[in-house]
């Protein structure tokens, strides 16, 4: 099918070294091959926000038709321009792209950004347009933002360039935007410039058929003039390579994203307990947060934290103290900052002798301190710097509810004074008229991040505060461990060839030896005397389980029987199975079994791993046994999993605080687990047949000898 094929490009290595962007990004010559006299045009608007945006270099367009747009010359094609190129901005009908690219190709032009529309978008013949569009690209060895983008800009001082076709006047700032949606987009730039946030870039990538994605990432890692970034994305891409490239970043600068797709609809259905908990927003979740960055859920969020972490400092902790004249909004927020794991700061005795002195007897002088109608702008002057002087107090949540014949702003501005000099974070939540809470951004010199209702800067509250605790994290390692995979290869092989599906458990738990993993001891066997054997070589007490690879879910279908204490119970356990087997439609006779050693009693967890279509290996660790589908007690992580990463998953599960002791209890070998899900992560990377996997029950005890797998499922995919 058309829309199937698949594109290929010159760029298309995991990285390209940052300098081949410098033309696009920073550009000094600049030609607009489509520009337009016509009112409204995009050709036009472009063209008029580069004029009015005051680019810092020279622009040239290109019409055949007219002499002059704008007040400029034209040019009847790029090869006319006498001087060289950096970036020419295409915005002509689709069928005559190529043509344009082939020219700038001759001319010597090394960027391109192409915001002519009728590509891969469209499907069909689109997507052979787009694909002779990218050899031009590597055969004049050019690089390309787009197709089917809303174009690009530089804010920096040097730089100046508003490449879109927006109606909106950005000014330069800190924030760099990557957006893989044009109309998106649109409304970013025109709420920013509302919120009076700056950007160093912003780039529309369109189809990011050349420049991905990560390729900006990689460009503003370094940025001087970039101190936050934003995502909005559909896709993740490679995995592989974004995850790392993440994770430098976000130890250096917040990366804030909203991710569209959320729902789990279309998501492929899958038999094993991972597969069923794992599903796909969920993996989405669990790689931005590894990776250290920000999820927004909805624009409104973007905007909201985008506003903190653009406008604030970052707090050094998590105390926050609750400035308010209403006792309903600074309950709530009380209970939101409690709820997302913010303390309610403890003031000091010199914080609470000042406030007891300056309020009168009705107002609050607690935390939160709450002024009650008596609370004035002028109030908030007085009390901000005790509170911004108390060294147990890390953020500031100053709440106003204008009264009457107060004008809203100027509560706001006392917010502002008040932080000035001060390195403390401040928030604001001014509860006005929506009209006069969007003017205060621009009306108020440097001004705090306002909000009109606590939720959402109590949200931006916790995500500052989380970033500002991820970095002191130890960045972790990842560990390779000595381990037989060419014999694990071996018996996977095997059934690749075969058709793929579920291995035997025998199979599966020699998978696990050759990985290093306890497991409990077992013998395959078939019919009642080579049980008995088996049990005999094993010592009671004993496990009897249906084997094959044809029953997966062997306690769901009664296919255990457990604590055997003789032979007697053992020949008894093999009969039940014999007529278990005999009652689904199956000869008992070809079927096997298997006795297994009895693992003292612990706590049961999970470890399992998915292929997720996009992100590739996903996996899964929690309290496990036969009710994990139903407790969902679990967290997921993308592999190759570092030690710090690791220890995050067992510390990020509910049962956690079973698994290090309750009541009295000891705790189990959480050395034993962490090791084990990095071993898992190692599996996974290594055996890249392997399509899902359970480890399920996990029994783990104090002592590493009492730990065991006692049950596995592993599928693999067939041979292609």
């Amino acid at each position: 099918m058309p829309g199937k094929s698949k594109m290929t490009t010159a760029h298309e290595g995991d990285l390209q070294p940052i300098a081949t962007l410098d033309p696009i990004l920073k550009p000094r010559t600049i030609a607009i091959v489509g520009a337009s006299p016509r009112p409204g045009s995009i050709g036009r608007v472009v063209l008029h926000n580069i004029v009015e945006s005051d680019f810092n270099g020279i622009v040239y367009p290109v019409n055949l038709k007219v002499p002059y747009i704008h007040s400029m010359k034209t040019y009847p094609s790029v090869l006319d321009i006498p001087d060289e190129i950096d970036l020419a901005f295409v915005i002509v009908p689709y069928a005559h792209v190529l043509d344009v690219a082939d020219e700038c190709g001759r001319k010597g032009v090394r960027g391109l950004c192409v915001i002519s529309a009728g590509f891969r978008e469209i499907g069909g013949e689109g997507v052979v347009r787009e694909q002779k569009l990218l050899d031009l690209i590597e055969k004049y060895n050019m690089r390309m933002v787009g197709p089917n983008c809303l174009g690009l800009l530089n804010m920096t001082p040097d730089i100046r360039l508003n490449g879109t076709f927006a109606p909106a006047a950005p000014r330069s700032g800190g924030l760099a935007f990557l957006s893989q949606s044009g109309a998106l987009g649109v409304s970013i730039l025109q709420n920013m410039e509302r919120l009076n946030i700056g950007f160093s870039y912003f780039v529309s990538i369109g189809n990011s058929a050349d420049v991905k994605g990560r390729d900006l990432l990689a460009y503003w890692e370094n940025d001087p003039h970039t101190d936050v970034i934003a995502i909005y994305m559909e896709s993740i891409g490679k995995p592989q390579v974004m995850g790392p490239l993440l994770r430098r970043i976000t130890r250096r600068k917040p990366v804030v994203v909203v991710k569209s797709g959320r729902t789990a609809a279309g998501a492929r259905a899958a038999s094993s307990h991972t597969g069923a908990l794992a599903g796909s927003d969920a993996t989405v979740d669990a790689f931005l947060r590894q990776c250290g960055a920000i999820r927004a859920h909805s624009i409104e969020e973007l905007l909201g934290l985008l506003t903190a972490f653009c406008r604030a400092p970052l707090p050094k902790g998590k105390r926050v103290a609750i400035l308010t004249n209403s006792g309903g909004p600074g309950i709530m927020a009380t209970d939101a900052l409690v709820t997302g794991g913010m303390e309610i700061a403890q003031f000091s005795e010199k914080t609470t002798a000042a406030l007891r002195k300056m309020l009168p007897v009705e107002a609050s002088s607690g935390n939160p301190v709450d002024l009650t109608a008596w609370g004035k702008a002028d109030t908030y002057r007085e009390v901000l710097p005790i509170l911004f002087d108390d060294p147990n107090i890390d953020i500031i949540l100053a709440l106003f509810v204008p009264p009457m014949m107060v004008d809203p702003a100027e509560a706001a501005r006392a917010i502002a004074e008040s932080r000035q000099g001060r390195e403390k974070p401040i928030l604001g939540v001014i509860m006005a008229e929506e009209s006069s809470y969007h003017m205060l951004s621009k009306e108020i010199p440097d001004c705090p991040p306002i909000y009109p209702f606590p939720e959402m800067a109590v949200k931006a509250c916790v995500e500052m505060y989380n970033y500002t605790e991820r970095q002191m994290r130890p960045r972790g390692e990842v560990q390779s461990f000595r381990v037989k995979t060419a014999e694990a290869k071996a018996i996977i092989g095997k059934y690749v060839q075969a058709g793929g599906g579920y291995l035997p458990t025998a199979e599966c738990m020699h998978i696990l030896d050759c990985y290093g993993f306890p497991t409990a001891p077992m013998i395959e066997t078939q019919g009642a005397e080579p049980a008995l054997e088996a049990a005999h070589q094993l010592g009671y007490p004993l496990t009897f389980k249906v084997g094959g690879h044809k029953f997966v879910h062997k306690s769901d279908m009664g296919g255990v029987v457990l604590n055997i204490k003789n032979d007697l119970e053992l020949q008894g356990a093999h009969a039940q199975i014999k007529r278990l087997i005999e009652k689904m439609g199956y000869d008992p006779d070809e079927e096997s079994g298997f006795v297994q050693k009895m693992v003292k009693p612990g706590h049961e967890v999970i470890l399992g791993m998915n292929h997720d279509p996009k992100l590739g290996p996903t996996l899964l660790f929690g309290m496990g046994g036969k009710y994990v589908e139903i407790l969902k007690d679990v967290t997921i992580r993308i592999p190759p999993l570092t030690d710090s990463d690791a220890d995050e998953m067992l510390r990020s599960i509910a049962g956690y605080a079973l698994l290090k002791g309750a009541r009295g209890e000891e705790p189990v070998a959480l050395d034993l687990l962490r090791e084990c899900l990095q071993r898992l992560s190692q599996m996974v990377m290594e055996l890249d047949e392997v399509e899902e996997l359970d480890l399920n029950p996990f029994i783990m005890n104090p002592r590493r000898s009492d730990c065991a797998v006692v049950d596995a499922r592993i599928r693999v995919k067939a041979k292609i």
